[in-house]
């Protein structure tokens, strides 16, 4: 049985909303800091999975 994970969706939700603030920054011709925003915010969430995986 899979249950819900509230820290998942919130972190998947957390990384779409960055990702299009990335797209608006590139737009700005703002590369340096919205790669690095990117990178930090995506990988809140591939930490999440991973630290979920290692509970079950």
């Amino acid at each position: 049985m899979k249950t819900e994970n509230k820290i998942l969706d919130l972190t998947f939700n957390f990384s779409l909303q960055v990702i299009s603030l990335y797209k608006n920054l590139i737009q700005h011709n703002e590369y340096v800091i919205s790669k690095q925003l990117l990178r930090s915010s995506t990988s809140i969430g591939a930490n999440a999975e991973e630290a979920n995986a290692a509970q079950t």
